[in-house]
């Protein structure tokens, strides 16, 4: 059945428990897992329970939903289906893809120093990893800095990796594809032909843009690449590592010859399985203009808070080369996490991190050399599959009437700027449709 006639039959996927309020602004963070998704992993769960590994016929189903999600998740990616393998998180596949390259390019140089090249607005994850080749295996890791607009300079990768060429070892470059606080879109190819021209390998996190934007793994030139379940209306749990043909890496679980020995472990099949009827779905959206639709939602969000707080909204990140469900703002003369306490009917996020009560600046937005004011009162909004115009409207209507009672209760003005740069809030609104495919290659 394809998923136009389950869309006519199941309806538009939305969860039967979804309570509809709050207004739910935080798809990247996660995403509700769609009911045409996990009524495709249901059978795996109670009538075909079978291991994939066994020949009778309680393995034989489980055996032919692993290799038909591989290939839904390949469609999504222009990989082939042999090129990909499934993980249980976007922090495993992205440790396989790391620590694998270096680890199987240290046995085919043995006692060489491995090159690791990243950026400092990477996910924690790809950070966290690098950090650990440094402790472990005496990686010189690299961590590129970003501009104002939270991206990487291509010529500074080529440079990193010219003044590494005379080192004995393996090389890996590693960057994200699009950014989960700005959504702002690397540079990925050109990124690629440096790596490449160096003899290095290239990971792509693609978590965040996976299912939100179209991704070529060819024309992008990644080497390895990331894809995660629950940010696209998949469960928990379950991530997909694309590995191009002929790529050697070291396994991060050791065991049984699962995933062509990279991961061991009995597989997961009613995951997987959500997993490719996620993909294919995604798949089917983006044919169907989601890209336009979703960067519609987001300029309307943008537009409607400029309009009723004028002067006081500033994007973070690039107005153009970003995903199109993802608006970082900042709000001048609050803090973002007051503003959302302040309007309980958004359910959205802040880049800033608590612990104990105290509220530290996000390192991503602290990178592209904002100050520590507009830093603390930028707030991330990301629409997805089930956002209406309904939802927008509302949640920038609560947010405005929120940051004007925060400011007439602390005796500061409600229109005058007070963070620096601040366009008017005619330009601010102005960004443009979102960016297409071949502008990001």
């Amino acid at each position: 059945m394809e998923w136009g006639d389950r869309r006519s039959a199941a309806g538009d996927g939305r969860p039967a428990g979804w309570p509809g309020e709050p207004v739910y602004l935080d798809y990247n963070a996660t995403t509700p897992v769609d009911a045409r998704v996990a009524e495709a992993a249901r059978p795996y769960w109670d009538q075909w329970f079978g291991n994939p590994s066994s020949d009778h016929a309680y393995g034989e189903r489980p055996r032919q939903a692993v290799a038909r999600a591989r290939k839904q998740v390949a469609a999504l990616i222009g990989a082939a289906a042999g090129e990909i393998v499934f993980t249980g998180s976007g922090s495993e596949a992205d440790q396989l893809a790391i620590r694998g390259a270096v680890l199987a390019g240290l046995r085919a140089t043995p006692g060489g120093t491995p090159q690791v090249i990243t950026q400092v607005t990477e996910h924690p994850a790809v950070l966290a990893c690098c950090e650990a080749l440094e402790r472990w295996h005496g990686a010189q890791v690299t961590r590129l800095p970003v501009g104002a607009s939270g991206l990487v300079d291509p010529e500074a990768v080529t440079d990193a990796l010219a003044r590494q060429a005379r080192a004995r070892g393996p090389a890996v470059v590693s960057v994200m594809l699009a950014n989960n606080e700005t959504g702002a879109i690397q540079p990925v190819g050109p990124i690629a032909d440096a790596a490449h021209e160096h003899g290095a390998l290239l990971h792509v996190d693609a978590a965040q843009a996976a299912g939100k934007t179209s991704i070529d793994v060819t024309a992008l030139g990644a080497d390895l690449l990331t894809v995660v379940g629950h940010k696209m209306y998949a469960p928990k749990g379950v991530a997909a590592l694309y590995v191009r043909a002929g790529t050697a890496l070291e396994p991060v679980t050791y065991g049984g010859g699962q995933e062509r020995g990279l991961r061991a472990g009995t597989e997961n099949v009613a995951l997987i399985a959500a997993l490719g009827a996620a993909a294919e779905l995604a798949r089917y959206d983006l044919a169907c203009g989601s890209e336009n639709r979703l960067a519609g939602l987001r300029d309307r969000l943008h537009g409607r808070l400029a309009a009723a707080l004028p002067g006081r909204v500033k994007l973070n990140g690039p107005p153009g080369r970003r995903l199109p469900n993802t608006l970082n703002v900042s709000i001048a003369g609050l803090h973002g996490y007051e503003l959302l306490a302040a309007a309980p009917g958004v359910a959205a996020s802040t880049g800033s991190a608590c612990h104990s009560g105290q509220h530290a600046p996000s390192p991503v937005l602290t990178a592209m050399g904002l100050d520590e004011a507009r830093v603390m009162a930028a707030i991330r909004l990301s629409a997805g599959r089930w956002t209406t115009e309904a939802d927008i409207d509302a949640a920038a209507d609560q947010l405005a009437d929120a940051a004007i009672r925060l400011a007439e209760a602390a005796g500061r003005p409600t229109a005058p700027t007070t963070l620096g740069g601040m366009a008017p809030p005619d330009q601010e609104a102005r960004h443009g449709p979102a960016p297409r495919r071949e502008d990001h290659r």
